[in-house]
């Protein structure tokens, strides 16, 4: 639609008011060379084309609307290039003002002011100038219509865009004047607060959020951030995030928009995102040594069926990775992922954790109750972590679950029936547990269907190499550095250290390495000192194929190294170190600079 026909119902008031103004006739078109307005017998051709609608023409209003220049035509009848799409009409146009209608250097319609008799073509004849002129001025008042209604046109389309944004987001909206009273509101607000707009609009804010900060902002100014704020009414008692920043006018606070969303909603999002690991499948663990191609080819046998998987393995050897692995490789990968880490949990919380409650279920819980992690696992998979750490009373209730995949919230009595796939994992020896009486035999055996045990790193060293270089890619992505490799000294000390920390400890002491590295390669003096410890002959002489004296250099090389690291950076520290290895000052410093310390 041209900007004319926009406007059209004015363009039409413009043209009868010409016409009534000087007597002639009045023919406005578009930029398309579309009739819009129009008097007498222009009027019966609104909403048609003039001159064929060829604005590529030689006749007169295709070539006004390419030059921009108003045209007179004082002998219609005998102008060549005078035209017009109407071929059969019982008139006779005579004379003709021709003018554009502009907006900066674009022309966006005209307008013809136009003779079909004597008496009319005498009017444009006798009025040359000032017909022109006032013709001008008539094609600048419409412009200024056009704009006018075009930026009408933006500012309703981004109000509309605002008020979009502002009811489809997840946080209730209030805008306050600057006497504290509520001039906007959304559909969230409504909904928080269980009431209406009617009944929000015009009242204080302190109706709804008694002795709320923002009242502070509107003296101050200064806006504040997700502060969590406890609100009571007649409607209820209200656990908020809010957020509330000041809007200004001719710099003085005309008021304050506050945006709030229950907490535990916020929580809930917070424990997704934190939750939501990106998509990790067998592929994804790395290594190629035999023990941990067994424990990824299981993975993929056992992501086939929904059995209960029991994961053992030292601290740090990748267990919830292997739980996602398997997960994301199953059909219900594309259901949610849920853990749980039972031994993170306080015990008088963990059974609300897993199961959830209904409202007034126990001092300070949630008037509206809260849903478990089993529920919010439903359709996809639950990851017991530190499952050799969950009290004997809860036991009972997760091999009930297990069995039955069902069960009642706290407080409740209301059956729950839930379809989650569990997954269990422990560094713990549950058999040793069971004779003890500690953990319970037969949620042993409920866990145990298929059981999946990760080796520690001592036993697959040959991964070591393997995970060091792809830890120090990612952190060189992480940290914008360059690290190209390790020294041979420092891959030799990684693939001989037992790493009872296992692989967590290894991405640690990568993570260590490149914020200590320098250089383009990381040498021992961005080693983690603790790896040090107990290692002595970590560089394995007499097995190498280097040359006796560079064999020597090395050893040297790496019990300096060590020392220094021991006595840190102190100004006495190369003294303490020179003394108690027997060097001078002098010694060890030209010691420090062959060896390249």
């Amino acid at each position: 639609m041209s900007l004319l026909q926009d406007i059209a119902s004015s363009v039409q008031q413009v043209a009868e008011a010409i016409a009534i103004a000087i007597g002639v006739e009045v023919e406005i078109v578009d930029n398309k060379l579309t009739v819009i307005g129009g008097t007498a017998v222009y009027f019966d051709q609104i909403g048609q084309k003039e001159e064929f609608g060829q604005v590529d023409g030689n006749l007169l209003y295709a070539r006004v609307l390419r030059s921009g220049m108003t045209e007179y035509i004082a002998d219609a009848r005998n102008y060549k290039f005078y035209g017009t799409s109407f071929a059969e009409h019982d008139y006779s146009e005579l004379a003709e003002i021709c003018t554009p209608i502009k907006i900066k250097n674009e022309t966006i319609g005209i307008i013809g002011l136009v003779a079909l008799d004597e008496e009319q073509r005498a009017i444009l004849l006798d009025k040359k100038r000032s017909m022109v002129t006032f013709v001008e001025k008539m094609a600048d008042l419409l412009a200024a219509k056009a704009i006018e209604k075009k930026a009408l046109d933006n500012i309703s389309n981004s109000m509309n865009e605002l008020a979009t944004v502002l009811e489809t987001t997840h946080e209730g909206i209030f805008a306050l004047d600057g006497t504290g009273h509520i001039k906007h509101c959304n559909n969230m607000a409504e909904k928080l607060f269980n009431t209406t707009r009617k009944d929000i609009l015009s009242s204080h804010i302190s109706k709804y959020m008694i002795g709320t900060p923002a009242l502070d902002v509107l003296r101050s100014g200064i806006g504040y951030t997700e502060n969590e704020e406890l609100y009571s009414n007649d409607r209820g008692s209200f656990h908020f995030i809010v957020t509330a920043k000041p809007y200004f006018s001719d710099n003085k606070v005309a008021g304050v928009v506050i945006s709030f969303r229950d907490i535990e909603e916020a929580q809930k999002l917070v424990y997704n995102i934190n939750t939501r690991a990106l998509k990790c499948t067998v592929d994804d663990i790395m290594g190629q040594s035999e023990s941990i191609k067994k424990a990824k080819n299981l993975s993929l046998l056992t992501a086939r069926g929904n059995s209960t998987v029991l994961i053992t393995g030292e601290s740090g050897t990748g267990k919830e990775m292997f739980s996602k692995a398997i997960h994301y490789s199953s059909s219900r990968s594309k259901g949610p992922f849920v853990t749980v880490n039972c031994g993170a949990i306080p015990e008088n919380l963990l059974e609300s954790e897993l199961f959830g409650y209904e409202k007034g279920a126990f001092t300070g819980a949630n008037d509206k109750g809260k849903i478990g992690k089993f529920e919010m696992a439903n359709g996809g998979t639950i990851f017991l972590d530190e499952i050799g750490d969950m009290p004997l009373h809860l036991q009972v209730k997760i091999l009930h679950v297990l069995q039955n995949m069902r069960f009642e919230r706290v407080g409740g009595n209301k059956t729950i029936i839930v379809d989650v796939r569990v997954i269990a994992a422990t560094n713990k020896d549950l058999e040793d547990m069971i004779k003890e009486g500690t953990f319970r035999e037969d949620l042993y055996y409920r866990l145990s269907v298929i059981p999946l045990m990760v080796p520690p790193l001592r036993e697959r060293k040959g991964d070591i190499k393997l995970l060091i270089y792809h830890f120090l890619k990612k952190y060189n992505t992480f940290m914008g550095k360059k690290i190209k490799g390790f020294t041979k000294e420092v891959e030799e000390l990684y693939e001989s250290y037992d790493w009872p920390g296992n692989v967590r400890e290894l991405e640690n002491a990568i993570e260590y390495g490149t914020n200590m590295a320098f250089g383009e390669l990381i040498g021992l003096d961005a080693v983690p000192s603790r790896l040090f410890k107990n290692q002595t002959n970590t560089i394995q002489i007499g097995c190498s194929d280097l040359p006796l004296g560079e064999q020597v250099k090395l050893y040297e090389k790496e019990i300096i190294t060590r020392k220094l690291m021991e006595y840190g950076e102190g100004s006495n520290a190369k003294d303490k170190v020179a003394q108690e290895l027997g060097l001078s000052r002098a010694t060890l410093y030209r010691k420090l600079s062959e060896l390249d310390i």
